[in-house]
């Protein structure tokens, strides 16, 4: 039990991670599928054109 505590008081008084480390891998996950959706966008535009 002691041990659990240890770990414990040991995680919640750990340095934290920047802001920016933390929230980089959200922000390349948003311009990923913003990405896809625009390619996607695009493909179904141009089929469209060829289309008639």
């Amino acid at each position: 039990m002691e041990n659990t505590f240890d770990n414990l008081t040991h995680i919640l008084t750990s340095t934290q991670r920047p802001a920016r480390t933390r929230y980089s891998a959200l922000l390349l996950r948003l311009v990923e599928s913003l990405a896809t959706g625009i390619a996607i966008g695009v493909g179904v535009a141009v089929g469209r054109v060829l289309a008639g």
